[in-house]
């Protein structure tokens, strides 16, 4: 795989496809950055195994953005790092847009610092509210703020934007309402925009899927997050497994509209996405769902069984094993 450049964020179109029936069929895709690593990935496989008679074309309004365009009927797939949400779920319902929820992978949402910085070496999510509560704009200015042992500098933050399932979910975990937050921080749905911000300046902090940090490790550092269990812990595979990344471990899906499903190409698409999604996720470095997730997903497509197994909210603390029971109950 090529990665996920700027430029390709930026084009953002990938061909696949080679069944004559699917010519010149267009397969439309938009939402969440954090997911597009993953669809990325699969849209590149698809185009060598097909050899690309059908156009994916992959949006990254983020994951509130992608819904909607979703529930407007504008596209077929959206990418989404939080469950769907009630509001959203509503513009559906009204549209008569009826959709199955897909989880893809797990995600460490990681807080990163620029490489230069030596005084952080972990953060508790109490930390982390001081910075980023709507009550904390204009007044919490400085890293010594944050943690007396922390020089007086100046802290930059950089975020996602409103539009971000990412936003939602960090809100959600960290201040303890989603989207709650202040509004004096470089925001972006681009999480490159992020990297770059991060990576060029000695006193940024900012937050994004795992993905972005790991293709970018040279240029930022993970702090690690003290846990509900007192312990910090860094972002990884192996502590999202176990749990210990906790609160801000997160499933990822993609939501797929029912009337277009009944397109062969989407229909293509999503049973290609599902039976690769563990080895591509790897691939970018997501944590992979156990093979019964996807033919589970798989299955709830196969029998109609449309909807979502969340109850509208930016749910946080879903383990992959809660997740699996949901699921295999819809």
């Amino acid at each position: 795989m090529s990665g996920f450049k700027p430029v390709a964020l930026a084009a953002a179109l990938v061909l696949f496809g080679s069944h004559a029936a699917y010519a010149q069929s267009i397969v439309k895709v938009d939402g969440s950055s954090t997911v597009f690593p993953i669809t990325e990935a699969v849209a590149e496989d698809i185009q060598k195994a097909r050899k690309g008679s059908v156009k994916v074309t992959v949006g990254i309004s983020g994951t509130g953005g992608g819904f909607k365009k979703f529930c407007r009927g504008e596209i077929d797939v959206a990418g989404a790092s939080r469950p769907i949400l009630k509001k959203e779920m509503e513009a559906c319902a009204s549209a008569g847009i009826r959709y199955y929820e897909l989880p893809v992978a797990f995600d460490a949402l990681t807080v990163i610092v620029n490489p230069k910085n030596t005084f952080v070496k972990q953060l508790t999510v109490e930390q982390l509210k001081k910075m980023w509560e709507p009550d904390a704009q204009g007044k919490v200015t400085s890293w010594k703020q944050i943690d007396s042992s922390f020089p007086d500098v100046p802290l930059k933050l950089f975020g996602a934007g409103s539009d971000s399932g990412t936003f939602d979910y960090f809100t959600e975990a960290v201040v303890g309402k989603a989207k709650a937050s202040r509004g004096d921080f470089t925001a972006s749905e681009d999480d490159n925009v992020l990297v770059q911000g991060v990576s060029r300046d000695q006193n940024a902090i900012g937050y994004f899927g795992y993905a972005y940090y790991a293709e970018n490790q040279g240029k930022l550092k993970a702090v690690p997050i003290v846990n509900k269990e007192g312990k910090a812990v860094s972002p990884g595979p192996d502590s999202v497994i176990s749990g210990a990344y906790n609160p801000l471990s997160r499933p990822i899906f993609i939501y797929v509209s029912e009337k277009s499903l009944e397109k062969p190409e989407v229909r293509d698409f999503v049973t290609y996405y599902m039976k690769n999604a563990s080895d591509l996720a790897t691939e970018v470095k997501y944590v992979p769902l156990p093979p019964k997730a996807y033919e589970t997903a798989m299955e709830n497509v196969n029998k109609k069984k449309v909807g979502t197994v969340f109850g509208g909210e930016a749910e946080v603390g879903v383990t992959i094993e809660a997740l699996l029971s949901r699921e295999a109950k819809l």
